[in-house]
């Protein structure tokens, strides 16, 4: 049960609780009686506002209506009024642009090409809707007008500006090509940048509405005379720079040159002139047997270097004009070699311009007319080179053919630029290079053919020959010539493998096959070392029969055409091993080519042994012919030593070396033989025997006197006789004099031991006129007529 006090507090809350919600309730109910009054209020004023906008719209539609009819009869009016006007512009061109016309794009090329823009839209306007107004006519032949006057501002343009390319600045572009390290490309601006966009916007314009190619034949005209007058003017850079030193190099960067050690200077072709005044001169004036006896006795060292510098300055006192035309030959050699490269960079550069200027399906027929006269003017001159060559070979002055190998080599290291720069002109362009190439080594091939044939054929005997046994001219000719062959061996070999060739073909036709074949042949077969008397040539498709001897179809190929008898074989090798070639394209033309040019070399040697053994029988002396022999044989020898010449005789004959050392001996002992004559009176096989204490008979005494007097006579007339003999071999020399001067002194030393003392005569000094000391200083004065 709940307690009073606690329920009479529960009622007065509840009573509470029940007057709030009373109040709650009528606070509510003011607020609906509220919020009614206000809805009625919005729905009369929205009502209200409902009927202005409809009145409102009655009202604005037909206004809007009329506005948008009166501003479409505006627009109307105002595009016909643009229309009238642009025609009648039309009619007004001719006299708004004819001033500009007449005064010609010169200074105002944009302006220009507004106003022929203009005059081509009247153009094509009167042709649509006017055909026979006289307008037309009249715009048709300003337009005619002045296309003809943007063509001759384009001729104007390429005139004016079109500069030769001078040769400092093309000395400059090729030497880039031989830098070590990346240089900055020297710049080669054709026509200033302003010009030459103006000159690309002419023609841009000529093609796409002259409808003109006229543009493109003045261009390569222009661009063509250009290119042929800086190779000339390069050509005669050379010619005037002739007297100084070296290549005339630009000067337009010297401190550049000379603090730049990375630079390489361009290699000249001409330090093989001194070989060529010493061929030319031994040529004519020893070889032809009409000219007296040779003053060239080749020393070592530097004996040798002073007797080639006196011969050398007597023949240029004596033929200065020779010498003269051999200092221009070898500037023109050096010229047209730098021509060519400039060739291919102007080339370059001149391709690189076209192609801003010409349109792309115009730039190869352009660029090959542009470049024809060029071209022409250097395979002119190259073929004057051959034709030279061929006249000096004729006249067997075969140093013509080392102007031809610096040349040959440089074009076929250039033929790979040509080709691409010649890429999509005319066959006939491209043909001219490799036609020049072909005709120099067909030329080089013939001297080097007749140089061989003319070192075994050789016809001076008593007219040229040293009468001191010393050196020929032949062998000093010979040498270097062959010396000179080093700095070009793929050249020449490739020379030699094209007259290989060629001569197979004409000899057995039937066994004809590409050159492909017959370079398997010499370098591919799977075979040792033979001559060509061994070769088999299994030739599939050839008409001969298969396996066929190249001696049976062809008896001129063979071991008697060629050879080295008694020093390098009696047949002509080419060694066949496929394990020293390499195989890639290059490795196995360059070991060709080496192998063909040892052969050759070979052949050479093989030929002038022939010839010094010929010539040696003119002495009726056999000492002085073994002292010919000898000084001919050692300076060969010494000159393959000294040069790579033989490591390349080696590629073909490995006993080369000690075959001629093997001959040297023989022919030392050959002279040695003729003191036999002298010793023969003082060796004790032919003395007689003495007894001890026993006088000497008459007979006796006079043997004595005998032997003494024939040693003294013998001994005397050798050493009068051998003293202006020559060998100009310091060492060999030495050597000769000490063997003879011990193999001498011992004899007499022991003849003189055994009858110095015997009294066979009332006067020994008559007959005792050496002592040992005396017989050895004499000999010790052979071979020097200064002693």
């Amino acid at each position: 049960m709940i307690p009073p006090q606690e329920a009479s507090a529960r009622r007065r809350e509840i009573e509470d609780k029940l007057k709030q919600e009373e109040e709650t309730l009528s606070f509510i109910r003011d607020s609906l009686e509220k919020s009614d009054q206000l809805t009625k209020n919005m729905v009369s004023i929205l009502s209200s506002f409902e009927s202005r906008l409809m009145k409102l719209e009655n009202s604005i539609i037909p206004v809007h209506k009329q506005t948008e009819n009166l501003q479409r009869l505006q627009e109307n009016v105002e595009k016909t009024l643009s229309c009238l006007d642009h025609v009648i512009s039309y009619y007004h061109v001719a006299s708004d642009t004819e001033k500009i016309i007449r005064e010609g794009p010169t200074g105002r090329l944009e302006e220009y090409l507004g106003s022929m823009a203009k005059i081509q839209k009247a153009v094509e306007y009167f042709q649509d809707n006017s055909p026979d107004s006289p307008e037309l006519n009249k715009v048709k032949l300003l337009f005619e007008r002045g296309k003809e006057s943007l063509e001759s501002e384009f001729r104007s343009l390429m005139t004016r500006h079109s500069k030769v390319v001078s040769p400092v600045l093309i000395l400059d572009l090729i030497s880039g090509e031989d830098e070590l390290e990346v240089q900055e490309e020297v710049p080669l601006e054709h026509l200033p940048e302003g010009v030459l966009q103006d000159v690309i916007r002419i023609s841009r314009w000529l093609v796409e509405y002259g409808r003109n190619q006229d543009f493109m034949n003045v261009y390569y005209q222009i661009r063509s005379s250009q290119l042929d007058r800086s190779i000339k003017g390069l050509k005669e850079h050379f010619r005037k720079s002739s007297s100084s030193s070296g290549v005339p190099y630009s000067p337009a960067i010297p401190n550049k040159r000379k603090d730049t050690p990375t630079k390489k200077p361009l290699k000249r072709p001409g330090t093989i002139r001194k070989a060529q005044n010493l061929l030319k001169q031994y040529s004519q004036h020893g070889l032809d047997g009409k000219k007296g006896g040779s003053n060239l006795i080749p020393l070592e060292g530097h004996e040798h270097d002073f007797r080639v510098k006196h011969l050398s300055e007597a023949l240029n006192d004596k033929h200065g004009p020779l010498a003269g035309r051999d200092d221009t030959l070898d500037v023109e050699t050096d010229a047209y070699i730098h021509c060519v490269s400039a060739f291919v960079k102007l080339a370059q550069s001149e391709y690189q311009l076209l192609m801003d200027v010409i349109p792309e399906h115009h730039q190869k027929k352009t660029f090959d007319s542009l470049i024809q006269d060029a071209l022409d003017g250097l395979m002119l001159e190259g073929e004057n080179i051959v034709s030279a060559a061929r006249k000096a070979i004729i006249r067997h002055d075969f140093s013509a053919v080392l102007t031809v190998f610096p040349i040959l080599r440089h074009l076929k290291q250039t033929k790979p630029e040509f080709d691409q720069v010649l890429q999509g002109t005319a066959a006939s362009t491209k043909n001219k290079l490799p036609g020049l190439i072909t005709s120099m080594e067909t030329v080089g091939a013939k001297a080097l053919e007749d140089f061989a044939d003319n070192i075994k054929n050789d016809p001076d005997k008593e007219y040229n020959m040293p009468k001191d046994g010393t050196v020929h001219e032949l062998t000093s000719n010979a040498i270097l010539f062959l010396q000179q062959l080093l700095d070009f061996q793929e050249t020449a070999g490739a020379m030699l493998a094209s007259q290989e060739w060629h001569s197979l073909v004409r000899r057995c036709p039937a066994c004809l096959a590409p050159p492909s074949a017959f370079l398997h042949l010499l370098l591919g077969s799977p075979v040792l070392p033979i001559s060509l008397t061994q070769l088999t040539v299994p030739w599939a498709g050839a008409s001969g029969p298969a396996g066929c001897l190249p001696t049976d179809c062809c008896p001129g190929i063979g071991a008697g055409e060629v050879g080295m008898e008694g020093v390098l074989g009696d047949t002509y090798n080419i060694p066949l091993d496929p394990r020293e070639t390499s195989s890639s394209a290059t490795s196995y033309s360059s070991e060709f080519s080496k192998r063909l040019l040892s052969t050759y070399i070979c052949k050479v040697l093989g030929n002038l042994q022939l010839n010094l053994l010929s010539k040696s029988k003119v002495y009726e002396d056999p000492a002085l012919s073994a002292i010919f022999l000898h000084n001919n044989y050692n300076y060969i020898l010494k000159a393959l030593e000294k040069s790579e010449l033989i490591q390349l005789v080696a590629v073909t004959q490995k006993t080369a070396e000690r075959s001629y050392r093997e001959h040297i001996e023989q022919q030392i002992q050959t002279y040695q033989r003729s003191w036999l004559k002298v010793t023969d009176y003082i060796s004790e096989k032919n003395l007689p025997v003495f007894q001890p204490g026993v006088k000497l008979r008459d007979k006796e005494r006079q043997m004595i006197k005998e032997r003494f007097k024939g040693f003294n006579d013998g001994l005397e007339e050798l050493c009068k006789i051998q003293k202006a003999w020559a060998i100009p071999d310091m060492e060999q020399r030495d050597k000769i004099r000490q063997a003879q001067k011990n193999i001498v002194r011992e004899t007499y030393g022991a003849f003189l031991h055994r009858y110095g003392s015997v009294p066979f005569t009332k006067n020994p000094e008559k007959y005792i006129k050496y002592r040992v000391e005396q017989v050895g200083d004499m000999i010790d004065r052979l071979f020097d007529t200064s002693a």
